[in-house]
């Protein structure tokens, strides 16, 4: 029977742990309201720099028991000296929920990591590097120099972004669109040379000290140096965890979570002045000392601290570095954003959305070129043909890309696209189906039972590989946007490759290629050229002829040229095509042609003349006999 005895005194115990571990977290919990409620009250005080949670520490040494935890600049006792300083004694214990919660004060004082930059630092952390990679130096043109805290994404497009501190990408006298410089200029004040991007979003307040610049002029690697972990999840750090970071002053270095749900008060200097950060703190790690028992430097600004696990380190981030103690401060410790708040308010993830979750883009934008060019309008004689198709609307928005369908047809009336040559992707078109649009009625859509047994080619009206840009991404999704067969019209060959040496699917090409154009942007419209003759095959009406109109700034000025393809389908049972031929034309010839009515903007930039009817002209037989 002992041994009864000795399971249900372990039992007891246990039950008891339980109890008490349960009354502390419903402490905690209490503590932390309190925090987030009444904190930023006490940092009114000019002595106090931080309100925070921790086990209290007496005579140098840590206890078991919580206290609401207050930093201060000066710590005395003395009434008078308390008076001197214009402050009040902290009071012993604060009652919270009904329990008397005791305080500890501690003297300590904190500045952003990135007043004093020293020089001892790897070479490696300091140089330009390419790829780029987090750990290593970077900053605003106008800031000395942090670190690279990791590689995020933007959550609506998945742009990859470097993520850092406010202070170090921003900074009191930045703004955004400033020129991020990797590394930063207390490193190298090459700053031509050294451009890594432009600063895009920002935050200095309750959130964090936090902001992202976009890569424009460098490769990533989105392991960070010498941990060589990815990070892949946000965690939230508790009393007690323990943490690494590597930055770009002290490298890598353990520590502590010593107080949690803190807020902190911090000068920023110049208009900015003093901020209150909402953070958590971090203390050395006794069984990993840092070297010169500094776990943080000037430069380390940034650094993610990442959750280590019996002395690994795992992939979860803790925390976005940003400050430390200041130089007279007579403790070692480090402060991090909570990284939830900091993605948040960021708008970012640790991985690109997948094409299903990329946000939706707003298709063609009539401002891409600086100037307000709108879709084509049908005449009044077309509008009782033009479908109402998405949610009540007859425009049809899509991935870079519009189009507005005609009802009898099945097909668009036109197709309105834009492309950033500067940003193209290469990617494989393997294993994209063509689909309908579910969010479009079934009969206003011609399939497959179109295309199935004959010679038939699914011909794209926005060509595939102009929609291709932007972040990888949206790119993928626009890949895939260009499959629907809203954007897709019959062709003997895919016109946008064959058409007469290539002429028809190498125009955009073309006009990058023979143009001096402006930020390699251009505008296309495009659609096919629907007669009463069209034959019929299958139940529809087959388009022979197609249009096309690029839009493009060169010299500060915009141009538009126009475009025919013509087709003449005979012997149409067979699928005989007689000649594919290309022809320069006008906007004014295409709306004669076409029933549409362009812009007058767009009409204003057709300055080409084409004085012979299009049945005299000679068709293009190349790029080169384009006429720019």
């Amino acid at each position: 029977m002992p041994p009864q005895k000795a399971t249900a005194k372990s039992a007891k115990k246990t039950r008891k742990d339980d109890r008490a571990a349960d009354r502390e977290e419903d402490l905690l919990a209490a503590l932390r309201r309190f925090i987030r409620v009444r904190g930023e009250d006490y940092l009114r005080d000019p002595n106090i720099t931080s309100i925070g949670i921790g086990y209290k520490v007496t005579d140098g040494r840590r206890t078991p028991d919580l206290s609401v935890q207050f930093t201060v600049n000066e710590k005395h006792s003395a009434p008078d000296a308390l008076e001197a300083l214009g402050t009040a004694a902290v009071p012993r214990s604060i009652t919270v929920d009904g329990v008397e919660v005791p305080t500890d004060v501690l003297e300590r004082r904190y500045e952003p990591a990135f007043k004093v930059v020293p020089e001892p630092v790897a070479v490696q952390r300091k140089a330009r590097i390419d790829p780029i990679v987090p750990g290593v130096s970077v900053g605003n043109v106008r800031v000395s120099a942090g670190t690279i805290g990791g590689i995020v994404y933007d959550r609506a497009d998945g742009t990859p972004y470097v993520l850092s501190n406010w202070h170090v990408l921003h900074g009191p006298d930045g703004a955004l669109g400033d020129d991020i410089v990797q590394p930063g200029t207390h490193d190298d004040n090459r700053t031509d040379r050294n451009r890594l991007g432009r600063l895009v979003r920002s935050h200095l307040g309750i959130a964090g000290d936090c902001a992202v610049a976009d890569i424009e002029d460098r490769e990533f690697d989105p392991a960070t140096i010498e941990l060589d972990v990815v990070p892949e999840q946000l965690g939230e750090p508790e009393l007690g965890d323990t943490v690494v970071k590597s930055g770009r002053t002290t490298g890598v270095t353990h520590g502590i979570v010593r107080r949690v749900d803190t807020i902190v008060k911090i000068d920023y200097g110049g208009d900015v002045g003093v901020r209150n950060i909402g953070c958590f703190e971090i203390g050395p790690d006794p069984d990993h000392p840092a070297a010169a028992a500094q776990i943080s430097r000037g430069g380390d600004s940034g650094s993610l601290w990442m959750f280590t696990r019996a002395g690994q380190t795992q992939t979860v981030v803790a925390g976005l570095h940003f400050g430390g103690e200041s130089d007279t401060s007579p403790d070692d410790h480090a402060l991090a954003c909570l990284p939830a708040s900091v993605f948040e308010k960021l708008a970012i993830s640790l991985r690109p959305p997948t094409v299903h979750e990329v946000e939706e883009t707003g298709g063609y934008d009539r401002d891409f070129l600086g100037v307000r060019i709108d879709v084509p309008v049908p005449a009044a004689s077309l509008r009782d043909d033009v479908a109402v198709t998405v949610d009540g609307q007859e425009i049809v928005r899509y991935t870079h890309f519009s189009l507005q369908m005609r009802a009898s047809r099945r097909f668009p009336f036109w197709v309105a696209w834009n492309v950033d040559g500067g940003s193209l992707k290469g990617l494989s078109r393997k294993g994209i189906k063509f689909v309908k649009d579910p969010r479009i009625p079934e009969d206003l859509q011609v399939g497959d039972e179109l295309y199935s047994d004959n010679d038939l080619d699914r011909g794209h009206l926005a060509r595939r590989a102009d929609l291709l840009w932007g972040s990888l991404p949206v790119a993928k999704k626009a890949n895939t946007d260009s499959f629907f067969f809203t954007n897709i019209t019959p062709q003997m060959d895919d016109f946008n490759q064959s058409a007469r040496a290539g002429v028809w699917g190498q125009l955009e090409d073309a006009v990058l290629a023979d143009v001096d154009v402006e930020d390699l942007k251009i505008s296309v419209f495009g659609g096919p050229v629907f007669q009463d003759d069209d034959r019929v095959y299958r139940g529809v009406r087959l388009p022979r002829e197609y249009w096309k109109v690029l839009v493009f700034r060169e010299d500060g000025e915009l141009s538009a040229r126009a475009f025919l393809l013509t087709q003449n389908l005979v012997q149409l049972e067979a699928l005989e095509l007689d000649e594919f031929r290309v022809f320069q034309t006008s906007v004014p010839e295409l709306e004669e042609r076409t029933g549409l009515r362009f812009s007058d903007v767009l009409r204003d930039a057709d300055t080409l003349a084409v004085p012979e009817a299009l049945e005299r002209r000679t068709p293009l037989e190349g790029t080169d006999d384009i006429r720019w």
